[in-house]
């Protein structure tokens, strides 16, 4: 078979772009957190890594993409990859290396997990969180990704997610509401973020790589990929001036950090609609995500839920209006091999969207709650108060960010 060398090349970049948000990710993490949980936090975004790419390439890839099990999960045909060489096609619409989109979609897998530490943040004991890291890929993950993406209950039905507003950003920030109600509040308050030039770095690193995430989705090189880039930095950039404009308004001073969430917030509405829709809607998307997710956000301190690094608001909320967005504004003008969403006469593909993102979610936060208790009986999932005290990063694992 001849592989098309634009498309595979495009896809290589894309995949390295994807890897490069988790260490983005702990960055973001990193610099909202203080002073004495940096590595702590930092360590369970790179670990995910390792771990994952271990899973994905044992029982991972087989589990999304191989055969159906009852609509849910995919069979272990392909477990260790086995079947794959070099010579093996993905399509022949696009005709790139089936191992460029196993690589691909493993960036994926790597992700969605770590955005989930953010929310139990300076509580939990790192054996505890290497078992809750393989049950939830194995038991959440995979499922979801299956029915979504791999041929599926979900895909069959005709539910579309472009780069994962279902399979990433819904989930992990339902597992991470899930966690917070499980884990409990912090009893070290911290100051807030030890350093923000951190977090924008890690910012600029999310939003560079998310061109990866939602142009790469395309798996080729055309006029949506075009679409997906652009789109995806519309709503990123119409989400933080929201973000911005909002709490200076209520605060009296334009906040950085603000900005920054905001942007994020942008990142992961667009996220399940990026090719489906138009760059006119990508801008009403951004706005309504700034607008929501501050809201979130403002609820979830309001109620004293202890959600440190807002995974819920921004992700968890964030994608669930994204994809109940792509059923509202999605329409086969743009993209022929979409569907027509609810402002193009496409009610019942509006009403699969928003089942398909509210039963994931539920799915998600119901697991992820049994699933932490079943780990608490097995080894202790939250610190005690003096290694909270003291500080992750010493009483854990006995290495310190600063000096």
């Amino acid at each position: 078979m001849h592989f098309n060398p634009g498309n595979t090349g495009f896809m290589l970049l894309a995949t390295s772009l994807v890897m490069l948000m988790t260490p983005g990710l702990a960055f973001f993490y990193g610099g909202l957190v203080g002073r004495k949980n940096v590595l702590t936090i930092m360590m369970q975004s790179f670990v995910s890594m390792g771990v994952t790419t271990v899973l994905w390439y044992v029982v991972g890839y087989s589990l999304c993409f191989s055969g159906d099990v009852g609509g849910i999960i995919g069979n272990l045909n392909m477990a260790f990859l086995h079947g794959v060489d070099p010579t093996t096609v993905f399509s022949a619409t696009n005709n790139i290396p089936l191992l460029v989109f196993i690589a691909y979609q493993m960036m994926f897998a790597i992700i969605t997990p770590a955005l989930i530490t953010g929310a139990f943040t300076n509580r939990v004991r790192f054996s505890a969180y290497l078992i809750f890291l393989v049950s939830w890929l194995l038991f959440v993950y995979f499922p979801i990704c299956h029915m979504v993406w791999g041929g599926g209950i979900l895909q069959k039905w005709g539910v579309l997610d472009f780069a994962g507003g279902i399979v990433v950003h819904a989930i992990a920030g339902m597992a991470a509401l899930a966690s917070v109600f499980f884990v409990g509040r912090r009893k070290v308050k911290e100051r807030g973020p030890h350093s923000i030039p951190l977090v924008a770095l890690g910012t600029g690193l999310l939003w560079f790589g998310w061109y990866g995430f939602n142009a790469g989705s395309e798996l080729q090189v055309n006029a949506i990929t075009a679409l997906a880039f652009l789109n995806t930095d519309v709503a990123a950039s119409f989400a933080a001036v929201t973000w911005l404009i909002i709490e200076w308004s209520r605060g009296k001073k334009p906040k950085f950090v603000g900005l920054l969430t905001g942007a994020v917030a942008g990142l992961a509405t667009i996220t399940p609609a990026a090719g489906y829709v138009s760059t006119g809607s990508a801008a009403i998307i951004g706005i309504i995500a700034g607008i929501v997710c501050y809201l979130a956000v403002s609820m979830k301190n309001h109620l004293g839920w202890d959600d440190a690094l807002d995974v819920w608001g921004v992700h968890g909320v964030g994608g669930t209006i994204g994809v109940i967005m792509l059923g509202i504004f999605a329409t086969t003008a743009v993209n022929a091999g979409g569907a027509n969403g609810l402002l193009s006469g496409g009610s019942a593909f509006f009403l699969k969207e928003t089942v398909a993102v509210l039963a994931a979610s539920a799915y998600a936060f119901v697991f992820s709650y049994f699933m932490l208790a079943v780990i608490n009986k097995i080894t202790p999932v939250r610190v005690s108060e003096t290694e909270e005290e003291l500080g992750m990063d010493e009483s854990l694992h006995g290495e310190n960010a600063y000096l």
